[in-house]
């Protein structure tokens, strides 16, 4: 049962500009090692991303940038196995890496977030973020705070390897397969249920590198039902990558302004741009 739990803050929509990282070191299901940095981004921050996890430039002052603190990443990561709840803090792991020009970790990655969904039943289809499952288990934590969401995650996972007998190489085989093996493996208009991102409402704004259709068919894939605009049950808004970087965020499309409005008023929606979700949807 040895791992690392990985967690990861950004400045903005753009998941290359990591701010915070947190690693959580497990051996035989105890938690050993512990590390924290703040990130010098390069980059911008949004006021919303500000508004979530409480990171701004004062705090960044002087912290080292991503390609600075790679050599430690590399040590506690290479050779191992990487847990992150859901794929979004691999996909900034690599894009950031990408962004530096340096390589990824040689880990291997285990989704805590698919672990959950087959290994509660309440959580198979719907309510697996990181906050729900906490609850569940009586686990008290600082929520987005990178190091605190990395020991749930890991906390996640040993409760979840303790529940069902199954070890880490069990697991890692076992997240690539239907939620309910006896159920068809198809891909419905509403999502792929069997999908990683299943029970994310996508809804896509600004000028896209691919056709929508396209788009749309590889949200669907992976699990997401597509939108045509952004309500209260959008749960992730895809952003053309010129559009997000604007005037560092600044102009915005109609669909991008009521999504951080509705962030405001306190609703989970995640912001990304499209080449983090390209990126996304070929991890899953």
């Amino acid at each position: 049962m040895d791992f690392i739990a990985l967690d990861v803050e950004t400045a903005n929509a753009d998941m290359a500009s990591i701010c915070q990282i947190g690693l959580a070191r497990y051996e035989n299901g105890k938690l050993i090692e512990e590390w924290k940095s703040y990130i010098d981004p390069e980059d911008y921050f949004d006021g919303f991303n500000v508004s979530i996890h409480g990171i701004d430039e004062c705090t960044v002052k002087g912290a080292p940038n991503f390609k600075n603190i790679a050599n430690e990443l590399y040590k506690m990561l290479d050779g191992r196995v990487a847990v992150s709840h859901t794929h979004f803090d691999r996909v900034a792991i690599n894009q950031a890496a990408s962004l530096n020009k340096i390589r990824t970790p040689s880990c291997t990655w285990l989704d805590s977030a698919k672990v959950v969904r087959r290994t509660w039943d309440e959580f198979s289809w719907k309510g697996y973020g990181l906050y729900n499952v906490c609850k569940k288990l009586n686990y008290e934590f600082k929520h987005h705070d990178a190091l605190e969401d990395a020991k749930a995650a890991g906390y996640i996972l040993v409760e979840a390897i303790k529940l069902t007998g199954m070890d880490i190489n069990s697991w890692i085989e076992r997240v690539n397969k239907p939620i309910n093996p006896e159920t068809q493996n198809t891909i419905k208009c509403s999502g792929n249920p069997n999908g990683p991102m299943y029970g994310e409402i996508l809804a896509f704004t600004g000028a896209l590198e691919i056709p929508r259709r396209d788009a749309a068919n590889m949200a669907a894939q992976i699990g997401c039902d597509v939108a045509s605009g952004v309500t209260k049950k959008t749960t992730i808004l895809v952003v053309g990558d010129q559009d997000i970087t604007k005037l560092a965020g600044h102009e915005k499309s109609s669909k991008h302004r009521k999504a951080q409005e509705l962030i405001e008023k306190g609703y989970p929606i995640r912001i990304l741009k499209e080449s983090d979700f390209k990126e996304l949807v070929a991890l899953s």
